[in-house]
């Protein structure tokens, strides 16, 4: 079914129907030609405090071997003192800028993802004042660890549907890192993504999530000091999540993820030069990367340095890769994100 502007929405099946073989064939996200869209830059930055396993050994009944046998983590950042979240973007969108030679006034949009904004109301305006971009439009989205993978689908339709040439897509986290993503208009024969998979299935959310809740501590008062409404003060919960639930869940459906958008691509698996996954546990990317038969030395994996980074890790870990000069331009990369939601999707990009 189309929506009011026309675009056909990406159907949502169901993990039991995906897993059973049941699904009918799902439609594909719409191809419009003509113009096209690539990846020109990245960046990253992370907090400079490093806690390690052993660090948290000291504090929670833990080990450095329980950690990282059932993870693959050994350390990760944490912000401190004045650092902030949107202080992180903003330092990531500057590097994926400089890489790119993009100057700020030339940016026209910019697409902030993040489950944990400095403000609640979003800060991807701060981070637009921040950098210069004062002839860009910016706003905020929220898709949790699948939050790369749905912020290039955003940007490169922008681009598709014509009036932007360059869109800045910066994520960051829970814990604790940004990256960022240029991408640039272009021919439609140069163009550098080459196939999407996008999906969602809301019956899997109570086994990932961080609900509201109310404390009852805080009220608006009238002239009189007496309160307008019941005093409430709104949070959320800690992370709840169903560990064996999830990971069964990302093993299942993001090889079939990535084949679907490989299929889309007119591309196999043979074809990819590397494999990049959100980083959530090294035992999820090492079965995921199995199941699709793609080789060690193909798998990009930075979570045994920074942790699970959320809508940050794919970026973060893409940017390493980059400036080391193991990705390489032309290389082709399939990458994935999935998580709570359940939300879950796959883009096969070359990169330059």
């Amino acid at each position: 079914m189309a929506n009011a502007t026309g675009v056909v929405a990406p159907h949502a099946t169901c993990l039991r129907d995906r897993a059973l073989g049941t699904a009918s064939a799902k439609p594909r996200l719409p191809r419009l030609v003509g113009m096209g869209s690539k990846l020109v830059g990245c960046g990253s930055a992370v907090p400079k405090l490093m806690v390690s396993n052993d660090d948290l050994a000291k504090i929670v009944d833990t080990s450095d071997e329980w950690i990282s046998v059932r993870t693959g983590i050994r350390n990760r950042r944490v912000l401190t003192g004045d650092e902030t979240l949107s202080g992180l973007a903003m330092e990531a969108a500057k590097g994926a800028l400089h890489m790119a030679q993009v100057d700020p006034d030339d940016v026209d949009l910019l697409i902030m993802c993040t489950s944990t904004p400095d403000d609640r109301f979003g800060c991807g305006a701060r981070v637009q004042r921040d950098l210069g971009c004062k002839n860009a439009w910016a706003f905020d989205t929220t898709a949790a660890c699948s939050g790369f993978v749905v912020g290039l689908i955003t940007a490169t339709r922008f681009i598709k549907g014509g009036g932007f040439q360059n869109i800045l897509r910066y994520m960051h986290s829970f814990r604790d890192a940004a990256g960022a993503v240029l991408v640039q208009a272009c021919n439609g024969d140069e163009d550098g993504f080459l196939g999407f998979d996008v999906n969602s299935d809301g019956n899997g959310q109570k086994h990932l999530n961080a609900v509201a809740k109310e404390d009852g501590a805080d009220a608006l008062l009238n002239s009189n000091g007496a309160p307008l409404f019941p005093p409430k003060k709104s949070s959320f919960s800690f992370i709840q999540m169903n560990g064996k639930e999830v990971f069964r869940f990302a093993v299942r459906c993001v090889p079939q993820s990535i084949e679907s958008a490989l299929e889309e691509a007119g591309l196999s698996t043979s074809s990819i030069d590397w494999l990049l996954l959100h980083q959530a546990n090294q035992r999820i990317i090492d079965a995921v990367a199995s199941r699709l038969q793609i080789p060690g030395e193909k798998v990009i994996s930075n979570l045994a340095n920074y942790g699970n980074t959320s809508a940050a890790s794919i970026p973060l870990a893409l940017d390493e890769a980059v400036r080391s000069g193991k990705v390489k331009a032309g290389d082709t990369i399939a990458a994935a994100g999935f998580g709570a939601g359940l939300t879950w999707g796959s883009v096969i990009m070359r990169w330059g």
